[in-house]
């Protein structure tokens, strides 16, 4: 499946440098509001480096999404690996969410995908309906920093410089699909995150 064309530079990194950029990925997403009570989409969950660490603080009350069959097949490895489940892995266009997950969920987590995603006013629009009034989307993104200078195990790592976006820029285009932004942390070495909410 050609996923670069429909979202570039989304492609997965290798493990070895993922693990250095994000060795504790359970701490992130408690940071980013995550917790046991909730029900939760990992969207765009790639090799599923932080769909199992969800998995295990939602107690399996997880789906993860993604376009390529591949990237599910790794992430259904990283869920046994640690020990976690869910309730499904679904091939599917996340533009397609509400239609393929069949439950309003209370969190949404995209992370490292955003920047890659050229519909980004529908992407969230399709966000917003798969969850529950006052449900969340957690973004993580990278910061709007040269290329050259986010380095992990040095070498340069990350999208494009062009592709990298301010936080302000990421609340501009999700705010408008009903969203309002209620949270923002830096996620050190080269990250931040967002969390917007719902209306109740």
């Amino acid at each position: 499946m050609e996923t670069d064309r429909l979202f570039p530079a989304t492609g997965m990194p290798d493990q070895d440098w993922w693990q250095a950029l994000w060795p504790d990925p359970e701490d992130t997403l408690r940071k980013m509001g995550v917790t046991e009570a909730m029900t939760v989409i990992d969207l765009c969950c790639g090799d599923g480096h932080f769909t199992a660490p969800l998995a295990g603080i939602a107690a399996g009350k997880l789906y993860g999404v993604d376009l390529d069959p591949d990237m599910l097949e790794k992430t259904r490895d990283a869920l046994s690996r640690q020990g976690a489940q869910a309730r499904a892995l679904i091939c599917a266009d996340a533009r397609d969410l509400a239609q393929v997950v069949p439950e309003p969920v209370d969190y949404i987590l995209v992370a490292n995908t955003f920047h890659g995603v050229p519909d980004k006013r529908g992407f969230a629009e399709s966000v917003a309906g798969a969850l529950k009034p006052g449900g969340k989307l957690g973004i993580v993104n990278w910061h709007p920093l040269d290329r050259e200078t986010t380095q992990v195990l040095g070498k340069p790592r990350g999208p494009k410089t062009a592709l990298r976006m301010a936080p302000e820029t990421v609340r501009q285009i999700v705010q408008p699909a009903g969203f309002k932004a209620m949270l923002e942390l830096d996620l050190p070495p080269f990250h931040y995150g967002i969390v917007f909410e719902t209306a109740s």
